[in-house]
């Protein structure tokens, strides 16, 4: 696992021995990254169920202004803090060590506005899309402008989006796995 581009370009990785986290390929990261290489400069970026941190550290290498990294496991959020060390990141990249939704709830009260992009990539097969996606519809951490986008297995079932005010842009389908692109839908405000 490396950077792929930016500030960081070509650095290596740490992760995690073992199934603990299940890091996205740098040839998926690469093609996310592509698809929203315009958005990424001077964003606020946060990368929930974060892992090792590659999603959000190549973010910042691509010019985000501020990561914020939210992951339960304290290895992998350990793993995170060494990885923003070994890629002179620390500056802008903030590691929040708890479960997401209690991160998100955190992040709300502090940012207190919308963040420009939204990454999940919640372990597959738990619910965790729907939980996260059902916080977020009522968040003032979604704003008008601001992309979710959610890795998920190609099986995952995502009909329940529409009716928690997401509207799918875009999907960008690999072997086993997705990326999913949404945006709140016109009029669908937080409560």
């Amino acid at each position: 696992m490396r950077v792929i581009a930016g500030s960081a370009r070509r650095i290596s990785l740490i992760s995690l021995k073992g199934m603990e986290t299940r890091p996205t390929l740098d040839r998926y990261k690469e093609t996310l990254f592509n698809t929203i290489q315009t958005e990424v400069p001077g964003s606020i970026f946060v990368d929930v169920f974060a892992g090792c941190g590659g999603i959000g550290i190549e973010a910042l290498s691509r010019g985000a202004e501020r990561c914020f990294f939210l992951e339960h496991n304290k290895k992998a959020a350990e793993v995170i803090r060494q990885n923003l060390e070994k890629t002179h990141l620390s500056e802008r990249g903030e590691v929040m060590a708890m479960d997401a939704l209690t991160g998100l709830q955190k992040l709300e009260r502090s940012l207190q506005g919308p963040a420009d992009i939204l990454f999940l990539d919640p372990p597959y097969g738990k619910g965790l899309e729907q939980m996260a996606m059902g916080f977020l519809s009522r968040s003032g951490l979604m704003g008008e402008d601001t992309l979710l986008i959610v890795e998920a297995s190609n099986d995952t079932d995502f009909s329940f989006a529409g009716e928690l005010g997401f509207a799918l842009t875009k999907t960008k389908d690999y072997r086993s796995n997705r990326h999913l692109f949404f945006v709140k839908k016109s009029g669908a405000g937080s409560d």
